[in-house]
């Protein structure tokens, strides 16, 4: 444990623009440790008078990729870390890191199925490792994601959330929701998530589907009391915030 948690000099070796205000940091660390899909890692920046920010980043990357991490981050204005990643950070540079961290909100393929993901913007970053993860073994775990997104332009990992589809046997199925704006013949949903969309998307899965939820504090906790409204047992629904009221913060 202490080796895990321990802080250690991570380099930087891909950066990768996943939308206007999104990046992907690929990062090689010295003591990499597995991580399991859904934990995080803290960074943390030191300033030459000895000023320290610090904020938490879930794992982008599959735990089967080995010797690195991916984490993605939101740019935030007002965010110390986020900004430094985005407006400062390039390949070569070092960073300061820890973890992997957290072990409620993690599913690993051996623990089944089906499987509900929901996510709110960059609240997508836990999930996707839980689908890389997925994906990386070969799992046919039943699974939906329903991913609410401002615009299509604010998809995030939209390619590779579509090959990913492409390429599987049926059992992966992605549902998007545009809340501002859809472009022209867009077949999606164009709302916020409301219990009628989760009723439809949830239905197939049967009455205990074991369940993600990550975004933004209100969508979160909105999404948590439709579903267990609609019959599924709190039990299952497990849920990881960010905001003004807690959770595991991927920007700032």
């Amino acid at each position: 444990m202490e080796r895990t948690l321990a802080w250690q000099i991570a380099t930087v070796t891909a950066i990768r623009p996943e939308t206007a205000r999104v990046k992907s940091f690929t990062l090689t660390l010295p003591n990499w440790v597995e991580q399991r899909a859904g934990q995080h890692y803290d960074v943390r920046l030191t300033a030459p008078d000895g000023y320290q920010a610090q904020r938490s980043y879930s794992v982008a990357s599959e735990p089967e990729r080995r010797g690195e991490i991916e984490l993605t981050v939101e740019r935030l204005e007002d965010g110390e870390v986020s900004t430094y990643m985005h407006d400062v950070l390039v390949v070569g540079d070092q960073i300061e890191v820890r973890g992997p961290i957290g072990g409620y909100f993690v599913w690993q393929a051996h623990l089944g199925g089906p499987l509900l993901l929901v996510a709110g913007g960059s609240g997508i970053v836990p999930l996707m490792a839980m689908l890389r993860h997925r994906a990386a073994i070969g799992s046919d775990v039943r699974t939906r994601l329903l991913f609410s997104s401002r615009t299509i332009s604010d998809v995030i990992y939209s390619d590779e959330l579509s090959r990913l589809t492409a390429e599987d046997n049926g059992k992966l199925e992605i549902f998007h929701t545009l809340t501002r704006a859809q472009p022209p013949s867009w077949s999606g949903y164009s709302r916020r998530i409301d219990r009628q969309m989760l009723t439809e998307v949830v239905a197939p899965l049967g009455p205990a589907p074991k369940t993600y939820v990550c975004g933004p504090t209100l969508l979160v906790e909105s999404v948590a009391n439709n579903l267990v409204q609609i019959g599924l047992d709190p039990a299952h629904v497990k849920t990881e915030r960010f905001g003004p009221t807690g959770g595991v913060p991927r920007g700032g």
